[in-house]
């Protein structure tokens, strides 16, 4: 009994230091770009990632059996409480002492570590259907969103120059007032004066000119404050992604050992959902700065070109079960924009590269450690 309380708790606390470490990577470019100050950031981040933690169990059922182990170890040993307790402490552990130190980890990486590093202490650890599964991806989606962000903010840019859109251009609609004219009178004759109000009509152009062709009472949305909109809204896209994306990850750890009978999916994900959200809130800040101020400077046009590309890459994962880290497409998207700018700082990121090479062996060695513990 002892034992399986630890196993819920271990699979807990990796919620909550997964949360602490990535709430923030979805609202990083908000945050960066002074678009949104710090608790508006993490209150969106904190929202919607948990609603795509709940959309998890309709979306992504295919990451809940990817991370229940099944291939990687054989089924035997994911029966085994002391495997599973192993597993979540051990990423736990590396995931929360990344969040404490300030570098933005996968929570992905560590947990497969962990599957490793306790499977291969037990002697049943299956290296091929790891480097398939796993490493392929997880190798391959910074480097996609390196190259879409290098791609797609060069091309908005261009596009924007060559239609002439600047911050304060907009769209506007309105019904002009054209003239004074004679008001018809029932004798037929005008000893009144009306005004004429033309149809509706659209202008596009910036703010004061439209105001002038259009009035004051003219409706419109400036090039400024879309941009503005639709970054929030990609923010929120990249949030729900990762909640959609971990989530069934760390179920997955409740689930390996207590399955369906002693623990519903749908408990699990809701446990995990409660725990990332209270890490979000209360640990994120160290992660956060780091990533919204120390990889590039940041402008909102480019905040909301790195969310695109980290939103549509984690979501089109999720959705194909396959087990890309959020934390290596969001940062490698911001990787890209700093390569386009020539702004990127660099020691940054090769500190931040060096704590996802170390983060693999280190779980795996923890993993490996409370195995042996535990026996």
């Amino acid at each position: 009994m002892a034992l399986y309380l630890l196993i819920i708790a271990g699979a807990l606390f990796l919620a909550y230091a997964n949360g602490a470490n990535d709430n923030f990577k979805g609202v990083a470019t908000l945050y960066g770009s002074a678009t949104a100050s710090y608790r508006s950031a993490l209150a969106l981040a904190t929202i919607t990632t948990l609603l795509g933690s709940l959309a998890s169990l309709l979306l992504a059922q295919g990451l809940l059996v990817a991370f229940s182990g099944k291939g990687l170890v054989p089924d035997a040993l994911l029966q085994t409480r002391s495997f599973s307790f192993s597993v979540g402490l051990g990423a736990a552990a590396t995931v929360f002492l990344a969040t404490r130190l300030g570098f933005p980890i996968s929570t992905t990486h560590a947990l497969i570590g962990a599957l490793a590093g306790a499977g291969a202490l037990a002697g049943s650890f299956h290296l091929e259907y790891l480097s398939s599964t796993f490493l392929l991806p997880l190798l391959t989606s910074p480097i996609l969103a390196i190259g879409l962000a290098v791609s797609a903010y060069p091309l908005a840019r261009t596009l924007r120059r060559r239609f002439g859109v600047e911050p304060d251009t907009c769209v506007c609609v309105g019904q002009p007032e054209l003239a004074l004219a004679p008001a018809p009178t029932e004798a037929g004759r005008s000893d009144a004066l009306q005004r004429v109000v033309a149809e509706p009509r659209i202008e596009i152009g910036t703010t004061a000119a439209c105001q002038t062709r259009l009035g004051r009472s003219a409706l419109g949305l400036d090039a400024a404050t879309g941009v503005d909109a639709s970054h929030y809204l990609s923010a929120g896209l990249v949030c729900f992604a990762r909640g959609l994306n971990d989530t069934p990850k760390m179920a997955a750890v409740l689930l390996m050992a207590t399955g369906a009978s002693a623990l519903s999916p749908g408990m699990a994900v809701a446990g995990i959902a409660v725990c990332m959200a209270l890490g979000g809130v209360l640990s994120a800040r160290k992660v956060a700065h780091r990533m919204s101020r120390d990889i590039t400077p940041l402008n909102a046009g480019q905040g909301l070109a790195a969310n695109l590309v980290t939103s549509a890459l984690v979501l089109a994962a999720s959705r194909l079960g396959v087990p890309v880290s959020t934390t290596h497409v969001s940062c490698g998207a911001l990787f890209g924009i700093g390569l386009v700018t020539g702004e990127g700082r660099w020691r940054t990121i090769l500190s931040i590269l060096t704590a996802w090479v170390v983060t693999l062996p280190l779980a795996a060695a923890t993993a490996a450690l409370f195995y042996t513990l535990s026996q």
